[in-house]
């Protein structure tokens, strides 16, 4: 017996990189795993290799995340557990402001996360039990990043903290990751130069692989953090610990 055996666990942001990793450790735990995600191809191969569903989800949109639940729903007859993962990242600031993709991070990062956890919330209040587990980042415990960014992850913390107030009595819990530097594309992208100015932050002195994130939020979703709501976990090697 796997420690999430026949539960239906949804990942937003699961075609790659950490919500990859997150589908594919829920898998062999014995979840039901519904992928979502934008990109398409990349996606079904996740669902295929997990022996999970997939399903097609800008997260900012309300309709999307409506037909989204409905299938997984109409596949599977309830939802287990949620992973709010999808994000993006922007390197942008107010001197160099660009203020179209400082309100898509928010609609992406913390729009798409707040209409997850409404749309999906009334479903586990009917089975009296559930865990939602939003990602965040260590950007949601500091200034650390672009404006953007540190708002939308920020918000992503208070809401999870406002959530689990609201719907502990549910049985439903609801908690938030605080990853510092990951190896995925969002960090890849920075280049080597800026990686290894991070990695020299970080007292384990070195970033961590999307699977390190994925038992945390492993244990979230399973009954061994049953006593676990409203907590920010971090995930950093230490790095705001100095």
């Amino acid at each position: 017996m796997g420690r999430l055996s026949d539960r239906v666990i949804m990942i937003t942001g699961a075609a790659n990189g950490q919500g990859a990793s997150e589908a594919r450790m829920a898998a062999a735990e014995g979840a039901l795993v519904v992928v979502t995600d934008v990109a398409d191809d990349a996606g079904r191969s996740v669902a295929d290799e997990v022996g999970g569903v997939y399903v097609h989800l800008d997260v900012s949109s309300e309709d999307e995340w409506r037909s989204a639940v409905d299938a997984a729903v109409a596949r599977f007859g309830t939802i287990d557990g949620l992973v709010n993962n999808a994000g993006i990242h922007q390197s942008t600031s107010l001197l160099r402001a660009d203020h179209e993709m400082f309100r898509r991070m928010i609609d992406i990062n913390l729009t798409g996360t707040y209409l997850g956890m409404a749309i999906v919330a009334p479903i586990m209040r009917q089975a009296e039990r559930g865990s939602i587990v939003n990602i965040s980042s260590i950007s949601g415990l500091s200034g650390f990043g672009s404006p953007g960014y540190v708002a939308s992850k920020w918000g992503v913390r208070g809401m999870t903290k406002s959530a689990a107030g609201e719907l502990g009595r549910y049985g439903i819990r609801v908690n938030s990751v605080h990853p510092g530097p990951i190896e995925t594309e969002m960090l890849t992208v920075l280049g080597s130069e800026r990686i290894d100015q991070l990695t020299k932050m970080v007292p384990l002195g070195r970033t961590a692989a999307p699977e390190e994130v994925a038992r945390v939020v492993l244990f979230l979703l399973s009954d061994e953090a049953s006593y676990v709501t409203g907590a920010e976990v971090v995930v950093d090697g230490g790095m705001i610990a100095t």
